[in-house]
């Protein structure tokens, strides 16, 4: 969530799947980050075992206090489990995967990981969170997967336009009760008890954040859903090494294709994120140069500016506001 401030040091990141699991990766931890298009229970089978939900969303002011009553969940602050506050800007995809991280029952981590969550140990979730976000290593990590900066408007006299605030938060099974980890909000939000029997906590954070999707308006895209899980690789090659010698070559050709699948998805995320971190800034000139040699660019200019006015007036439309400049 980026507020005014912007001089804390941390950048922005993107709600994809293949940043968070760079993220981990980074932080050697044996997790990865799945897109979650549907809370189906075919969709949460698929991605077991499954550890917590992350969910992002744009903030809205809520005048409905019943919708609210169903997703906000009870205060606990007496939670004895592991959450840190967001007390600088930006930082709250990393911090909701700490504090997922931090909940998760005998999970291996980096040695560097590891004593700075030891060292947390007994803290309030504010100093908790400003002892995580003065980690300039854990920094370091979290803005290489960060577009760069390329372009600055500062001292350009520009008014300046409120953005749109989006946030993340996670959901996840702490002692037998469903958990919402807010960064932003003073203690945990305990959604109630959930049991080890059918889908279990699942169940639970489907109603909750169903509930919170449903105060949107009808067709808006204004969140995304994440699901932190298992690698599923090491347990792919384990099954297709057990089909192989087995002589089952039906399901040994079955796992060889989750595999193929799963290293191709590896591949793309690693592609993007190569894209997220290189600056473009020297592309995008020569493509200009290229068009002006050509004579060229003042057509291109004019056909930019008519789609730009078409979709402004396609988002008023639909009753959104959008600049002209």
């Amino acid at each position: 969530m980026s507020l005014e401030d912007e001089t804390s040091g941390w950048q922005l990141t993107e709600s994809d799947p293949g940043v968070f699991t760079e993220l981990l990766k980074a932080l050697n931890v044996p997790l990865i980050v799945d897109d979650l298009y549907s809370l189906d229970s075919d969709s949460l089978a698929a991605l077991q075992p499954l550890h917590a939900l992350i969910f992002l969303f744009k903030w809205i002011p809520s005048s409905d206090d019943a919708a609210a009553a169903r997703y906000n969940g009870t205060n606990d602050p007496d939670f004895a489990g592991f959450f840190a506050h967001q007390v600088v800007n930006n930082a709250c995809a990393t911090l909701a995967v700490l504090n997922a991280l931090g909940n998760i029952p005998s999970l291996k981590t980096g040695n560097q990981l590891a004593e700075l969550m030891q060292f947390t140990t007994g803290m309030d979730p504010q100093t908790r969170g400003l002892v995580l976000t003065s980690a300039d290593w854990l920094r370091e990590l979290h803005n290489a997967l960060s577009p760069p900066s390329a372009f600055s408007l500062d001292g350009l006299g520009l008014s300046k336009k409120t953005e749109d605030a989006y946030h993340f938060v996670v959901y996840l099974p702490v002692m037998g009760a469903l958990y919402e980890l807010d960064g932003l909000k003073p203690h945990a939000l305990r959604h109630g008890s959930c049991g080890d029997s059918g889908e279990g906590w699942l169940n639970i954070a489907r109603e909750v954040i169903e509930a919170r999707i449903n105060t949107y308006p009808v067709g808006a895209l204004e969140f995304s859903l994440l699901a932190l899980r298992d690698d599923p690789l090491p347990s792919l090659q384990s099954q297709l090494q057990h089909y192989q010698s087995t002589g089952n070559s039906s399901s040994a050709g079955d796992i060889l294709t989750k595999i193929s699948n799963e290293n191709a998805k590896r591949e793309r995320w690693a592609f993007e994120n190569s894209l997220r971190r290189h600056n473009h800034v020297g592309l995008v000139q020569a493509l200009l140069l290229a068009l002006a040699k050509g004579g060229k660019l003042s057509a291109a200019t004019e056909e930019a500016r008519k789609t730009m006015k078409e979709r402004i007036e396609q988002r008023r439309a639909r009753g959104e506001d959008m600049d002209e400049d």
